[in-house]
């Protein structure tokens, strides 16, 4: 039978091969990674011949990542990240690592998983079952458990093979897709919303800093920066307290006033007058009685962090590597564990029996396994199990090895000695008390002295002070060879150091014993946080800015409770007592509603971030404008999405997310006063789903014929939004003063102006009704193409006989994507010059009822008159007469055509024809006997 052996990294997949084969009949072949050795030998398992082959991996051969077109940053809202598809794959730099394992699977039957026995490495494992049972999926698949890279272990697992966990990995996943949701909204908000809106001189190129977050380092940074506050805020009070001494024959004791100390002066001066004035002290208690010191619990993860970190000054990440280095070496167990207790099972003589001979704690380990020295105590238990691995212990005695750097050293005697310690007999002193009393008050003094070190001569980074005091009978008097009032003031607590800052952490949830390094390390490589030559944390101002922003939000993202229920749910999935999907469901609908708040609120991120960072010119403002739903991928760049927006001036548009690398854009009418991404999506247009948008228009600034509400489509299909754009163009109604500067100058070509800023187009056509000026179709000439103006009167009069037109000369100027009109009157015309206009109103002002069937006709040059009571363009019914064949318009009798026909801008016909100040279908508004009123 052949089988498949996994490691999880290629020097663990060595030993495990020359352990097995006892170097006797291995072989080694190249993979197709240089890396990734493969190894051969024969072996029995179960007293079955087996030819066993023996590879590797490298930490996780797989990948949890978005789906394409939402891993760019631009690509969507950060919001819609919690709903995003995501998918396993494995990278690029492993697929020669896949490859080999699908060779080698093909010829195998059994696959044997050797990977760390965590819950990390339970992933793991079943990351290699995928890819190899996609190759054969006749595998037989087997877990071999072991904690040490020693003979006895490893020869014992393969012994006793075992199913792999499925909760273990199930826990990792949900991890995993909570971490990268989170981390990613978060951080994709918090990065676009202020990298480019402050000046962040942390690192050499601000424009690609990435502002992280991270569930469980954010509440790491938490802890550094409240206690940072709290020694900030602490304000020195001054305190007093009486001290006592008295020295006799056998020595010194000094006693300690049993009330402390008091803030008041007064009365500390008051109580201290009364000792001096009654100075004699009575003893009035002395007890004395045994007292032990007890050895600590066995080792794991964070108990070394931390003592290493205390001990020796060393990082916790650097710790780890230390350790790791250790343990592949096989002089140590597996450094990643949360058990702080030896199974009954444990061969503990074995384990000291290795070290007898050692020059420094040989001797000591030899009165452990001394019957007669008594020395020998059953470890206690910590009450922590994480069911894969022992507390941390040696497996192979060395006396130092050469290739060792000094913290290798450091880390192995820690190691060796806190095991020989925890087996050990606690150390015990005799303690002795006595309490005085001065005039009504208590003082107290102590003494030890240590009778038996025990544990203390093995663990020498610890030590139980003892100080001798004279001997004391109860009811003696004596008088006091000092008495004094002292002064001193409060001070702050001390910053996080690491062993603290781990110490938080474990005490809270956040993250695992195989984790929190890494959380400490990526503080420091953020630029959240500095840490000084004594180890201890201090935020820098980007890490108290952010972490300011999000508590003046009200919402305490940088607590450490909602990722310590996240932790207790993934232990539940772990456990079986909770399903991966229901733990992902809750979890994310609490970290969506979060970031959702945190994003309305941003505001206080931008104000906490303004009070240690100048303002940058970079900013382009988009973080002032709203972002909502998605309507459609780009069809331009088609990475991104593109998204209704509200610019500050309140105009809509639906931009691409991908600016400004993609500068698609659809800009909607100015008239538009809401607008909603619906979930309606568009039958027609492609690629879909295009979602449709409920737009609410300004009832002044549309054409009558048009319903305020409607359903639109960006996607090209919109008729009605089409013409609507046409009629009401796509900046502001507003009228505004424009800068000199993009005035147009004299003698330029008034048909061809140039393209303004922002890619404001001036010709483009233009149409809207404004019923206060009594105007009732205005057209623009679309990019004022050469179009004569009699066959534009053509287009939009169809009447019987020819009308008296009035003219409203309009003259566009583009300014930052905003249409200003500049409106004044000329005084009624038949005749237009094509150069001087750029659009004409058509105005009604004579119409013979007593034709039928009249057509309109274009007005000559020579028929041209002019007309003062119409000037302004604010035309009377009954002010003036006409010029045409019709006779006077507006007299009190007098109505119009009923097949008169109008069409709007667009060409359709305009039915239903009235007028717009009091409705009346008998005549227009410029006649209106109600204008004015």
């Amino acid at each position: 039978m052949r089988v498949l052996n996994v490691a999880e990294k290629p020097s663990v997949a060595k030993a495990v091969a020359n352990i097995l084969s006892r170097n006797q009949g291995l072989r080694m072949r190249e993979g197709r990674s240089r890396y990734n050795k493969l190894f051969e030998f024969n072996y029995s398992i179960r007293g079955q011949h087996c030819q066993m082959v023996v590879t590797s991996v490298i930490g996780h051969l797989m990948e949890l990542e978005f789906e394409d077109r939402f891993r760019k940053w631009h690509s969507c809202d950060p919001a819609h990240l919690y709903q995003a598809p995501v998918r396993k794959f494995v990278p690029e730099d492993k697929l020669d690592i896949k490859r080999t394992l699908e060779e080698e699977a093909r010829k195998c039957q059994w696959l044997v998983l050797w990977l760390d026995c965590d819950r990390e490495g339970e992933n793991i494992a079943f990351e290699v079952v995928e890819v190899c049972t996609q190759a054969n999926r006749h595998l037989d698949v087997w877990r071999a458990r072991f904690s040490a890279l020693i003979d006895r272990e490893i020869h014992e697992s393969v012994q006793n093979l075992v199913r792999p966990n499925q909760l273990f990995a199930d826990a990792v996943d949900a991890r995993q897709e909570i971490d990268l949701r989170i981390g990613a909204s978060f951080t994709r908000f918090q990065t676009m919303l202020l990298r480019d809106a402050f000046v962040i001189d942390i690192a050499a190129d601000d424009r690609n800093l990435v502002l992280s977050y991270g569930p469980c380092q954010f509440p790491t940074l938490g802890f550094v920066v409240e206690r940072y506050w709290e020694v900030q805020s602490h304000e020195p009070e001054e305190f007093w307290t009486i001290n006592c001494s008295h020295k006799s024959d056998e020595g010194t004791a000094t006693f300690n006033w049993m009330r402390g100390h008091l803030f008041d002066h007064t009365c500390a001066v008051i109580i201290y007058e009364m000792c001096v004035q009654e100075p004699t002290a009575t003893v009035t208690k002395v007890r004395q009685q045994e007292k032990r010191k007890y050895p600590p619990h066995p080792l794991n993860t964070i108990e070394l962090e931390k003592r290493a970190s205390r001990y020796f000054h060393m990082s916790s990440e650097h710790t780890m590597k230390v350790a790791e280095d250790l343990y592949q070496a096989g002089f140590i167990s597996y450094p990643r564990t949360e058990t702080d207790y030896f199974s009954e099972r444990t061969d503990l003589h074995g384990i000291v029996h290795e070290q007898l001979g050692h020059p420094i704690w040989g001797s000591y380990a030899q009165l452990l396994l001394d019957p007669e020295a008594g020395l020998w105590r059953n470890p206690s238990n910590g009450g922590h199990d994480d069911k894969a691995h022992p507390p941390i212990h040696p497996t192979k005695f060395s006396a130092g090895e050469s290739q060792w750097s000094q913290d290798h050293h450091r880390l192995y005697e820690l190691v060796v000695r806190h095991f020989l310690a925890c087996i050990s007999q606690p150390a015990v002193g005799a303690e002795t008390t006595v309490e005085i009393d001065i005039a009504g008050e208590s003082f107290s003094s102590s003494g030890r002295v240590i009778i038996a070190k025990n544990y203390l001569d093995v663990y020498r980074f610890e030590s139980w002070g003892g100080s001798m005091i004279p001997t004391y009978v109860f009811g003696q008097q004596f008088i006091p060879t000092t008495l004094t009032l002292d002064s001193g003031v409060t001070r702050p607590p001390p910053l996080l150091s690491e062993a603290d800052l781990l110490n938080c952490m474990d005490k809270a949830g956040i993250g695992t014993d195989a984790t929190m390094h890494d959380h400490i390390k990526k503080l420091l490589d953020r630029f959240y946080a500095t840490k000084d030559a004594n180890t201890r944390f201090s935020p820098t101002n980007l890490g108290e800015a952010l972490v300011m922003g999000y508590d003046d939000m009200g919402y305490e993202l940088w607590k450490p409770y909602l990722r310590s229920m996240m932790e207790c749910d993934m232990k539940a999935v772990s456990l079986g007592t909770k399903r991966k999907n229901e733990v992902l469901t809750t979890c994310l609908e609490q970290m969506k509603a979060c970031f959702l708040d945190a994003r309305s609120n941003k505001g206080k991120l931008l104000e906490a971030m303004a009070l240690f960072f100048e303002r940058s010119n970079r900013s382009t403002g988009d973080e002032q404008q709203e972002v909502g739903d998605v309507v459609r991928q780009c069809n331009l760049c088609q990475e991104s999405n593109m998204v209704l927006r509200r610019k500050p001036g309140g105009n809509f548009m639906v931009g691409c997310l991908g600016y400004p690398q993609c500068r698609n854009v659809v800009w909607l009418p100015g008239s538009i006063s809401e607008a909603a991404v619906t979930t309606i999506s568009c039958n027609y247009c492609t690629p879909g789903p295009v979602y449709k948008i409920q737009l609410k228009f300004r009832r002044l600034e549309i054409p009558p014929n048009y319903n305020v509400d409607h359903l639109g489509c960006v996607g090209s299909c919109d008729e009605i939004l089409r013409q609507l754009t046409e009629i009401c163009g796509t900046g502001s109604r507003i009228s505004s003063s424009v800068p000199e500067h993009v005035q147009q100058q004299e003698g330029e070509d008034q048909m061809h102006l140039p393209p303004m800023h922002n890619e404001a187009v001036v010709g483009k056509l233009l149409a809207f009704t404004v019923a206060k000026e009594g105007i009732l179709q205005m057209i623009a000439l679309h990019r004022f193409c050469a179009l004569g103006i009699h066959s534009l009167i053509e287009q939009i009069c169809e009447v019987e006989e020819t009308l008296q037109f009035h003219v409203i000369r309009v003259e566009h100027l583009a300014f930052c994507e905003l249409l200003t009109l500049k409106i004044t009157g000329e005084e009624s015309s038949t005749h237009v010059s094509l150069r001087s206009a750029t659009s004409l109103c058509v105005w009604e002002d004579s119409l013979d009822s007593s034709s039928g069937g009249r057509s309109a006709q274009p007005a000559s040059a020579s028929s041209s008159a002019s007309n003062p009571s119409r000037r302004g363009g604010r035309g009377r019914g009954g002010g003036g007469r006409g010029r045409g064949r019709g006779g006077r318009a507006g007299q009190s009798g007098g109505r119009m055509a009923t097949d008169a026909t109008f069409v709007s801008a667009t060409g359709d016909p305009v039915s239903g024809r009235r007028c717009f100040v009091c409705g009346d279908p008998s005549h227009f508004a410029n006649v209106c006997p109600n204008r004015g009123m």
